[in-house]
């Protein structure tokens, strides 16, 4: 099998001294389960992706101002432990299924990288985080996802922050990148405020820099970072389910991730929505994600 960044490959259940494990799941709990999820293919496109820049990372990273592995290769404890097996019919098994992975690697003393998937992923992978925090859930998305119920499914990708926010160990959360439509009604985005939410727009962040998210993390967190793939700009990454003109840069993305590590600890990562099937030929929307899970390891190792 591929691995993310030709990581060694380590079983779930096996993993002594490890620091950072990727896995992935190509659906959690999906509105039609009559057919594959819109990103169901995402984790082996990212996986794909980096082996364009796997052969380099014993070079210096700017992004990471580090190398991401050492001199002669070694890779730190990161490793990648495959693939959940989920059913777009079982959408309760697949949950059941994300959550235990998540708990095993964190049970192991190491961080989670969960590759997405479809938006729905991030319910049973914060649920995995259960019995210790609190956390702070640093979101970047262009919609806030607090709907309640949506086709009589509550663990869709239009609920996951609101899911997320009934967990008794997120005690906090930043939303970086709303824009546009398609972020529910506005009793939805009162709920979010009224719950104490920070919702950074992207028209905050282009008035006051990526500072006017970083500025309520607060020092010393553990913060789960959430990143679904529609809030970087379609500009650079049009590749997802619901495109929305504006949103984050690469740039934006490694500053905020960077600073984010600086002031706190990422305690761990989903990235979700990538539709591989919308990219281009030069599969430059994975390459992108793909990068952004490669620094985020880094300054997850950290």
């Amino acid at each position: 099998m591929n691995t993310f960044c030709k990581l060694p490959y380590a079983d779930v259940g096996s993993l002594d001294g490890v620091s950072v494990a990727v896995f992935g799941a190509s659906e959690a709990s999906p509105y039609k389960p009559d057919k594959p999820s819109h990103s169901a293919n995402a984790p082996d496109a990212l996986r794909l992706a980096s082996m364009t820049f796997a052969g380099q990372l014993k070079q210096f990273d700017f992004d990471l101002q580090q190398s991401l592995f050492g001199s002669n290769g070694e890779t730190w404890g990161m490793v990648d432990c495959g693939d959940v097996q989920t059913d777009r019919t079982d959408a309760e098994t697949n949950r059941t299924r994300i959550t235990e992975a998540t708990q095993a690697i964190r049970a192991a003393g190491a961080k989670p990288i969960i590759l997405g998937g479809d938006d729905s992923v991030p319910i049973p992978w914060f649920a995995g985080f259960e019995g210790s925090g609190p956390y702070t859930v640093l979101q970047v998305d262009a919609h806030t996802d607090w709907a309640d119920v949506i086709r009589g499914n509550p663990y869709g990708y239009g609920s996951t922050m609101r899911r997320a926010a009934e967990m008794s160990w997120v005690g906090g959360m930043v939303q970086v990148g709303a824009r546009g439509l398609g972020s529910g009604d506005a009793w939805q985005i009162e709920d979010a405020r009224a719950w104490g939410s920070r919702i950074i727009t992207m028209r905050d962040i282009r008035r006051d820099g990526i500072e006017a998210a970083l500025a309520h993390i607060p020092e010393g967190a553990q913060v789960l970072v959430s990143i679904d793939c529609d809030g970087l700009d379609p500009a650079i990454l049009p590749a997802v389910n619901m495109p929305t003109p504006g949103g984050l840069t690469y740039l934006d993305m490694i500053e905020l991730l960077t600073g984010a590590a600086a002031k706190a600890q990422i305690a761990g990562l989903a990235m979700v929505e990538l539709v591989p099937e919308r990219d281009d030929p030069n599969r430059l929307s994975a390459l992108i994600a793909a990068r952004l899970v490669a620094v985020a390891m880094g300054l997850m190792r950290r």
